[in-house]
């Protein structure tokens, strides 16, 4: 039985990695990306992709938190590389799946402004090659690679959860560099967070 007790529908380049590592820093178990076998001593899971243990669950039981019994938290959830390719935070049916199989679930879409996270987009590894490469939810595929595009599909990206959360105290649009923003997780969660900071910062391009 799934124990995660918070999702985070951020896109990539908008503080997933400072979300996992506030998370972790305060004891909590963070599945991020990618489980790494130090995690889990189910086999089956070792290297398997967040947003694809997802879908499994999804698809499989109805609830897409099915597969990962013995993590408190998901930060980050889509991947995009080598033919694999995962957007749950774009998916309606896949979020509303996780709010009715889990009532007490919280959301979190960490956040910075819309250029910062172009700005990392267009400086993170090859992401701007992989952006139009892939047929992307609201980013189809020969899109992604001017800035006005990326803008685009992150503005209609957060305008979405607004939209299917509008009014529920279970979702949390958070600001990763406002200086309250510790505050305003911890009220979230009810826990206090252990850290927080910039992690992840930049990794040059190539």
């Amino acid at each position: 039985m799934s124990a995660v007790r918070v999702v985070n529908l951020g896109l990539p380049k908008s503080g997933t990695t400072t979300f996992n590592k506030a998370l972790a820093a305060s004891g909590w178990r963070v599945a991020d990306h990618r489980i790494r076998p130090r995690q889990t001593a189910d086999a089956a899971l070792h290297g398997a992709f967040v947003g694809d243990l997802m879908y499994r669950g999804y698809f499989g039981s109805g609830d897409p938190l099915a597969l990962f019994a013995g993590f408190d938290a998901i930060s980050e959830t889509s991947v995009m590389r080598r033919g694999v390719n995962f957007w749950p935070q774009t998916d309606f049916g896949l979020i509303e799946a996780a709010r009715r199989h889990h009532p007490g679930l919280r959301f979190v879409a960490t956040r910075r402004p819309t250029a910062d996270i172009c700005a990392s987009m267009a400086g993170w590894s090859n992401m701007l090659d992989r952006l139009p490469h892939y047929a992307i939810p609201g980013l189809p595929q020969g899109y992604g690679r001017a800035e006005d595009e990326r803008a685009r599909w992150i503005e209609a990206h957060y305008a979405f959860l607004r939209r299917i959360f509008e009014g529920s105290e279970a979702y949390l649009e958070l600001d990763v560099g406002a200086p309250d923003a510790a505050g305003r997780l911890s009220a979230h969660l009810g826990v206090e967070i252990g850290w927080w900071g910039r992690a992840n910062a930049k990794r040059a391009a190539g």
